[in-house]
């Protein structure tokens, strides 16, 4: 015919891949060329009158796509894509795919037939059809990828309603997946056609299939497409026929490669296609190819995309596919030395899968353990690589290899000491990491078979050596035959040649006879044996064995606990949440070091909770101790779990600090108002504070008394509802033969009435008790106890402190207490002088008699003086706060009144109601009641004509100032302390004490009263701050006292007096500044928490950097090691970098000036800290010392 087409394929693909839009059309239908230069008249009429003649004629026959009006119209059609609307695409595309589909059966048919008379023709149309149907593809993709333009919005009534049906018509969503798969069936029903009888040569056969290869990889390209995994198989087993069947393995690896380096998301779909191709038709040469190709690329250590890829692709290949992998892993492993940390953390996950596999394999062969061996070995090299992110990833892969069942015991030792190595990383991701493998360590650990799960290193030991003592009865006594030789022979060395065989000897000496029945049984019998007590022995061997691995496991384990401690100060909350999840671990294990990691996490209650990070640390806290202490088995039944909890509520108090303590006391209350507390479980705690029927251990009637006071701080019905047990119990005979529960029971008292910053939350308000109330009468007796016993002070202060908080006059009763414990004090005194000087009288020239037996309840004077004087300072400083809360209530009351009062209200008169005194001035203004509060702490208290502490005062200032006179040491300490107390009271009571106070403070010999002075004057800087801002030196003078306890609480007092602005920093921060370097640890601790809060503050260290470094450098006793690592760590709060700039133009200058070279070095040193660039600084120190010395 003479409108055949003649058709070139290697033509057609030349103008298609340069552009497409160069494909010559000169036969398409004229009303279609009619277009070319109009577009806008392409019209869906104009289109379908073209189309649908031709969609009828290939209908009939797929030969009428050889007419060239018909092919040029179609490829005109798809020139002009852009402009085609959808259903005319999908009509040119089913139009397509239905023929080739239909081409495919008639040269299937004819191939079964045999016929060979049209290859040519047939070759002509599977390659035009293919031409088309790969153009037709590349249109669908580009249409898929464009986005609908957002019309302008319409205006008027119809406008919406036109433009959705408009929109309808040509631009509606078209999702055109169906008919992809469609066509990839019939792409690989095309190749399973025997090809090679329609295409003479492979490059025709190659130019073909490529049509269909082409076609896959630009739908895979779609990040949208291979999220339909059915679409996805369809394009895999396109690539597999032509790979397998049509030599497209070069091509498919060329592409693959290219496909990692430009198209993350095709990573892992590629190593599914080669898993694919290697399982299910048996072509694994490919993957061996590409991994061979990989192993030898290069890659940069800036580039992220392409190593991120190829990681990505080898790590999902090697979970699919571990068999392939391993047969080129000594080809990938040279990818460990690669700059792109990315690929090492892929060979390194590699490498765990590799080993996770060949432990499942079912017949492991020698060469399998080597294999893991080897494995193994470059993990635990990987613990020390050199970017953070690979150790991560190594510790996360022995994560997963603690899954498996094979338990691999001596790499799991190896691995929990990297582990516990890797817990001081300087990476916090890596301790991180490191903590959650101990943790899956243990919960994985492979010592459960014998005697369960617990790994108590006291019970594990106490095993060992019962099987130590069974081994050494088995063995041989020394005496017995044969041991000898083995034992110790000293003639070991005798040369053998000299000796005959005993044999031969006993041979000419005397025949052998013949051995008996009896004889040969019991030679039977002590073979048996033997070998019974060898397969004892073999089996206890191995038992010790064992056990000796499970040992060395716990001592790991326990040595790691003090690192993970200090994990749990961390600033990374992430890292401190894994920390608390570890001592809970450990903790159901019965690890003995978890209760210290337990006990030091109580103080992250104190977490500030202002962001989510904070507050999920605190719940995460509350969460653990519930699960430790406070939820019981299942098994129990409701009383059983109550008693569970009691009994572990009162085990956390046991050995506890006062700061843990006060942890505990928050955590505690924390939890009652979160109602994680039931009511049965105070009965039961206070059951056991109460009962009289057994006696029980003190530690534990005290534990209940201190709990039921920290529930209290929550909900004050907790004691209110139980004062008289506490009647009975603490401020009872059992609390006077036990001072500490009293102190407790004091305690709770007070939590009867809540503070004011208690007293928002509390759900009762407890009115002030009048001073004749049962309970005041207790507190009042107990201050009043005679008694020789330490613990008396604590019981003193706390019930002098419930008083102040319950009693509605607490002046009154304190008043009556200092009375009675003057009158007691004073008068045993005169009493106990008259009677010496009476005895002196009657007995002269007497015979001596033996002294009579002291009373009871007296006392050493001293002591007896030493209470008196701590109950004057404990009430002078209670009065001062009473003053306080009065002049605070007054406030209250005075605007309550106002707000309640009508604007035109008349004073009426009436009968006096019964209020407080206070509602009396209810004229008075408040800055008069303010005046008049502070006229009487400054003048009334302690130097008015009718104040009872007025009389005190010149007593403890004489007894402070005559040491030598006054010479007992607690009398002293009690002294000194009152008289800092006093101090507190009165300006001018600290004005003129305040020099014999400092000489106390720089002379005192007892660290006790150093500590209790540096506390004082810490209290008197915010009291009295122009008294004791001029004596600053004398506080930072403890800073250097021998004793480590002064030391500590000076940091702590400078600390709080620092940062809360009470102090001026006058160039002293040197001082602090050393502690960093202190041997006590928990001093440099502070310090370093002092620092770590003082670079918050504006420029703080900035500011008062240079002044530190010189007071540092200056130090002759402070080593150059110690002071390079406290400016390393001053220097890391400079992050500005005009700070830096400016300290280093400063440190720079003295360069020249320095007087050895040691200062000189440390000058240098400061410099190479900070980030500056000024090249006259770095020339200058390049040049060294001698060179400016030499200038200078």
């Amino acid at each position: 015919m003479a409108d055949q087409v003649e058709f070139d394929i290697n033509d057609a693909l030349k103008h298609y891949l340069s552009d497409p839009a160069t494909v010559p059309t000169p036969e398409a239908d004229g009303s279609l060329l009619e277009c070319e230069n109009d577009p806008g008249s392409l019209t869906s009429g104009v289109i379908n009158g073209v189309l649908n003649p031709i969609v009828e004629s290939i209908a009939e026959n797929p030969d009428a796509l050889t007419r060239s009006s018909s092919f040029d119209s179609l490829q005109f059609l798809l020139k002009s894509v852009s402009l085609l609307p959808n259903h005319s695409l999908s009509k040119i595309f089913d139009l397509i795919v239905s023929a080739l589909s239909l081409e495919a059966d008639i040269i299937h048919n004819e191939s079964d037939s045999d016929e060979q008379n049209n290859v040519g023709h047939h070759k002509q149309l599977l390659e035009m059809y293919g031409f088309l149907l790969q153009w037709s593809i590349s249109a669908m993709e580009v249409k898929a990828a464009e986005k609908p333009a957002n019309p302008p919005p319409a205006r008027g009534r119809g406008a919406a309603k036109g433009a959705k049906s408009k929109t309808s018509s040509k631009d509606a969503v078209w999702d055109s997946t169906a008919q992809l798969q469609t066509a990839l069936e019939t792409m690989c029903k095309v190749l399973k056609l025997k090809l090679t009888r329609v295409f003479m040569t492979t490059s025709e056969r190659d130019t073909f299939v490529g049509l269909f290869t082409r076609s896959v990889y630009l739908i895979l390209e779609s990040e949208q497409r291979i999220k339909n995994t059915a679409l996805l198989m369809h394009a895999f087993k396109v690539l597999c026929i032509a790979v397998k069947h049509h030599g497209h393995a070069f091509g498919a690896q060329t592409s693959i490669i290219q496909n990692l380096s430009y198209f993350e998301h095709l990573a892992e779909p590629m190593a599914e296609f080669l898993q694919i191709l290697a399982e299910q038709y048996d072509y694994p040469q490919l993957a061996e190819e590409i991994m061979r190709d990989l192993s030898n690329k290069e890659f940069n250590g800036n580039d992220t995309r392409g190593p991120k890829s190829v990681a990505a692709f080898l790590i999902k290949l090697s979970e699919l596919a571990p068999r392939l992998v391993i047969k080129q892993i000594t080809l990938l492993i040279k990818q460990l030395d690669s700059e792109a940390y990315i690929l090492r953390c892929a060979i390194i996950e590699v490498c765990g899968n590799l080993i996770s596999d060949l432990s499942k394999q079912e017949e492991p062969g020698n060469n399998h353990k080597t294999q893991i061996n080897g494995f193994f070995d470059i993990l635990e090299e990987r613990f020390l690589d050199a970017n953070n992110y690979c150790r991560c990833r190594d510790i996360q892969v022995y994560m997963k290899l603690c899954d498996l069942e094979q338990k691999f015991p001596k790499r799991r030792q190896t691995a929990a000491q990297l582990a516990a190595r890797s817990l001081e990383d300087k990476s916090s991701n890596v301790r991180r990491n490191a903590v959650k493998l101990l943790g899956k360590l243990v919960s994985s650990h492979p010592f459960s078979l014998m005697h369960g799960g617990q790994l108590s290193f006291a019970e594990w030991n106490q095993r060992l050596q019962a099987v130590e003592v069974e081994l050494n009865t088995l063995k041989p006594p020394i005496g017995s035959p044969g041991l000898a030789e083995r034992e110790g022979n000293p003639d070991v060395t005798v040369d053998t040649a000299l000796l005959d065989e005993a044999t031969e000897v006993d041979a000419e000496a005397k025949e052998p006879s013949s051995l008996t029945e009896e004889q040969k049984a019991a030679i039977v019998r002590k073979a048996a044996e033997d070998a019974a007590t060898t397969e004892m022995m073999n089996r206890l061997q191995l038992t010790r064995k064992y056990y000796s691995e499970a040992l060395r496991f716990i001592e790991v384990l326990h040595d790691a606990t003090p690192v993970v401690c200090q994990l749990l100060s961390s600033k990374n909350k992430s890292e401190v949440i894994e920390a608390m999840d570890f001592f809970v671990i450990i903790d159901a294990y019965k690890i003995e070091a978890a209760r210290t990691g337990i006990r030091r996490m109580l103080r992250l209650i104190w977490t500030k909770g202002n962001s989510d990070e904070g507050k999920g640390v605190q719940s995460h806290l509350i969460d653990c101790y519930r699960g430790l202490f406070f939820i019981a088995p299942d098994t129990f039944s409701e009383n059983d779990a109550a008693n569970y909890i009691a009994r572990n509520m009162i085990s956390l108090t046991f050995g506890a600090t006062p700061a843990e303590l006060t942890s505990l006391e928050q955590l505690l209350s924390t939890m009652m108002k979160a109602q994680h507390i039931s009511e049965l479980v105070i009965s039961k705690l206070w059951q056991v504070y109460g009962v009289l029927k057994q006696e029980i251990s003190k530690n534990q009637r005290r534990g209940a008394i201190i709990v039921l006071g920290m529930l209290a701080m929550a909900d004050p019905d907790v004691v209110v509802k139980e004062m008289g047990t506490m009647l009975r119990i603490g401020l009872g005979p059992l609390g006077r033969a036990d001072l500490a529960l009293a102190k407790y029971t004091c305690v709770a008292l007070r939590r009867m009435n809540p503070s004011k910053r208690q007293a928002k939350d509390a759900t009762t308000t407890t009115s002030k008790m009048p001073n004749d109330h049962a309970v005041l009468g207790k507190l009042v007796s107990m201050v009043e106890i005679v008694s020789d016993n330490k613990e008396w002070f604590g019981v003193a202060e706390q019930a002098i402190s419930a008083i102040y908080t319950l009693s509605k006059h607490p002046d009154t009763l304190a008043s009556d207490i200092l009375r009675r414990k003057t009158k007691q004090v004073f008068q045993q005194q005169s009493v106990q002088q008259n009677e010496d000087a009476m005895e002196g009288v009657e007995n002269e020239g007497a015979m001596p008699s033996p002294p009579p037996e002291e009373p009871p309840n007296k006392q050493r004077p001293a002591l007896a003086l030493s209470q008196l004087l701590f109950i004057v300072g404990h009430i002078a400083i209670k009065q001062i706060v009473h003053l306080e809360l009065c002049e605070l209530e007054f406030k209250r009351r005075k605007a309550e009144k106002e707000k309640s009062k009508p604007p035109n209200a008349s004073p009426t008169k009436g009968a006096p109601t019964d209020q407080d005194e206070l509602d009396q001035i209810g004229g008075t203004t408040e800055d008069d009641f303010t005046e008049m509060m502070n006229h009487i702490r400054e003048r009334e208290l302690l130097f008015g004509a009718t104040s009872l502490l007025s009389h005190y005062a010149p007593l403890v200032t004489e007894i402070c100032s005559n040491n030598t006179k006054y010479n007992d040491e607690s009398l002293q300490a009690a002294a000194t302390l009152c008289m800092a107390k006093l101090m507190c009271v009165s300006s001018e009571y600290c004005e003129k004490n305040l020099p014999l106070l400092i000489t106390i403070l720089e002379k005192s010999q007892n660290p006790v009263t150093r500590s209790n002075v540096v506390i004082a004057l810490g209290d008197m800087a915010v009291c009295f701050n122009h008294l004791i801002d001029e004596n600053t030196d004398f506080l930072y003078r403890r800073l250097n006292d021998k004793d480590s306890s002064v030391k500590r609480t000076c940091l702590m007092t400078l600390t709080f007096l620092i940062l809360a602005g009470q102090v001026k920093v006058k160039g002293q921060l040197g001082e602090m500044a050393r502690c960093l370097e202190d041997p006590d640890k928990r001093i440099a601790d502070l310090s370093r928490m002092f620092f770590t809060e003082l670079s918050t503050k504006d420029n703080a260290v900035y500011n008062q950097f240079i002044d530190m470094f010189s007071h540092l450098s200056a130090a002759t006793d402070l080593e150059e090691a110690s002071l390079k690592r406290i400016i390393k760590f001053l220097a890391s709060f400079i992050e500005k970098d005009k700070h830096a700039k400016q300290l280093a133009d400063k440190l720079a200058a003295r360069l020249t000036r320095c007087d050895s070279e040691r200062q000189w070095n440390d000058v240098a040193y400061a410099l190479s800290l900070l980030q500056h660039k000024n090249e006259e600084i770095q020339k200058t120190v390049s040049a060294g010392f001698r060179l400016v010395e030499a200038s200078a």
